[in-house]
């Protein structure tokens, strides 16, 4: 399928390719993510193969990406493109909550999985994170993934929790704990009434008190303490 034709949408407007077998899905995605001006559709592909293509071509900045779709499915093609082209961040939107396709598409390199019954609104503003490289996941996805990684880590335990108590404020220990439960920054934000750019300071200031690598070891490390909100 082409490439649509150009818009006059903001210059610094986050670029999509949206990913679905279904035309009419596609259709109805695109006119409700382009209701926000930041956000614009540059193109649409019906299964995986045709959207590797179309990345080479359009490099979007996020690709809204289906799971089970004919010729190449959207786990084999989410692994391609990640690995083809990391600046890309590819966000899964299925129906299926289903365990083992949630561990395969982020194994092979999905930087977010969200479930078809989502909101409008929070499915613009998971673009928004995906695009600055956060992992927005669905809770009851967040959860699946968190107990895997901690499952995986039981053997390379994080810092002791109690020295790490003591270094951190009572307001870090408030994001630490909403990063447990795979909020993003916005919604971080929105539930401690800070803005994102404080919400990004404290997540920063959390990582270089307690050694932590990423907000991913961070929310793990959480976990395992405890510190989750649900």
């Amino acid at each position: 399928m082409s490439p649509l034709a150009p818009s006059s949408r903001p210059a610094r407007a986050v670029r999509l390719l949206l990913v679905d077998d279904q035309s009419l899905l596609r259709e109805g995605l695109r006119t409700l993510l382009e209701l926000h001006e930041d956000l614009r559709v540059v193109g649409e592909a019906g299964d995986g193969l045709e959207a590797e293509t179309l990345v080479e071509t359009l490099r979007p900045d996020v690709v809204l990406m289906d799971l089970r779709m004919p010729r190449r499915d959207g786990v084999a093609a989410t692994r391609r493109i990640t690995a083809r082209w990391p600046d890309v961040q590819v966000l899964v939107l299925t129906t299926y909550d289903d365990d083992e396709l949630v561990f395969r598409s982020i194994e092979a390199g999905a930087s977010g999985y969200l479930l078809k019954d989502v909101g409008a609104d929070r499915l613009a503003e998971a673009v928004r994170a995906a695009s600055r490289g956060e992992s927005p996941l669905q809770p009851s996805v967040a959860r699946k993934v968190l107990g895997r990684l901690r499952s995986a880590a039981a053997a390379t335990p994080p810092p002791d929790f109690p020295a790490v108590a003591e270094v951190l404020t009572p307001r870090e220990l408030d994001v630490l704990r909403l990063l447990a439960d795979g909020t993003t920054n916005h919604e971080i934000a929105e539930r401690l009434s800070l803005t994102e750019g404080t919400v990004k300071n404290y997540i920063s200031a959390i990582l270089a008190k307690t050694g932590l690598r990423d907000r991913t070891q961070a929310a793990l490390f959480a976990v395992r303490h405890g510190l989750a909100v649900s």
